[in-house]
């Protein structure tokens, strides 16, 4: 049996490789530097301030131990060997459901290359192909053209909207529901975006 997780998925020059604890300097170096280009995009806790957020130790391990029980696969994405943004599966179900979602992001320097295109290809081909999953589901707010057309050029179809789905940017956001199931994948995603 092919090996679901830990495993580094490579294409190319852009690598999604399982995140680190010790990924924490450079994480928090590329989200200082990019926090006004993020902050439109950012989830926010819609509960009092005195509940403190998660620091990026704390998330990394949580994120990890649900990877050890094969409900989530926190990947660092990089280009040309360069930490440039991260993408997380989360949610992963077996069962009679087989799904999961993921999110991303991608410093701003990075954005507009295919790296995050090529990133959420691979990924998606490794929960059809490897993980054996039925159903992949992404969430994007309307306003987010770049990602919403990221989502169609590979296939995703749009499910519809779920209205103040998500606390963003210290509000309550509406997000467009991007599916694709496995009967829909004749070809790998890597295949069907470099044509």
């Amino acid at each position: 049996m092919t090996q679901s997780w830990p495993v580094t998925l490579r294409h190319g020059e852009v690598t999604l490789r399982p995140l680190k604890v010790s990924d924490a300097r450079r994480w928090h170096q590329l989200r200082l530097e990019n926090q006004s280009w993020l902050q439109e995009w950012e989830a926010t806790l819609p509960i009092s301030a005195s509940v403190p957020a998660l620091t990026y130790r704390q998330s990394a391990r949580k994120m990890l131990k649900e990877a050890k029980s094969g409900s989530c696969m926190p990947f660092i994405v990089e280009y040309q060997g360069i930490v440039c943004g991260q993408l997380t599966v989360s949610g992963i179900t077996f069962g009679s459901l087989r799904s999961c979602h993921f999110g991303y992001w991608i410093a701003e320097d990075y954005a507009g290359r295919s790296i995050m295109t090529t990133a959420a290809a691979l990924v998606t081909d490794h929960l059809f192909y490897t993980v054996n999953l039925h159903r992949v589901e992404v969430a994007v707010r309307p306003e987010n053209i770049p990602s919403n057309r990221l989502m169609l050029r590979l296939g995703f179809d749009l499910e519809g909207v779920r209205k103040q789905f998500l606390h963003i940017n210290g509000d309550w956001s509406d997000h467009n529901i991007y599916v694709l199931r496995d009967d829909q994948v004749l070809t790998s995603r890597i295949a069907h975006i470099s044509k």
